[in-house]
């Protein structure tokens, strides 16, 4: 994914992020950034799971009709 970026590039955009945000910010930035990582990451696993039960693949379903 990272092959076409150069240590160059990823350190311009560093210096860019460092100036937007400061010193102050980024650990809140970081922060906030995991939380909505870690947000999705539950979101996709409670639709993975939702349709699973929609689709009738669910074990405990198939448990609870024998």
């Amino acid at each position: 994914m990272f092959q076409n970026f150069g240590i160059w590039q990823i350190a311009l955009i560093l210096v860019i992020v460092l100036l937007l945000f400061g010193v102050g910010k980024l650990p809140s930035v970081g922060k906030g950034m995991g939380q909505a990582i870690n947000e999705f990451k539950s979101a996709v696993d409670t639709k993975d799971e939702e349709s699973d039960s929609d689709t009738g693949d669910d074990k405990s379903d198939e448990a609870k009709s024998s």
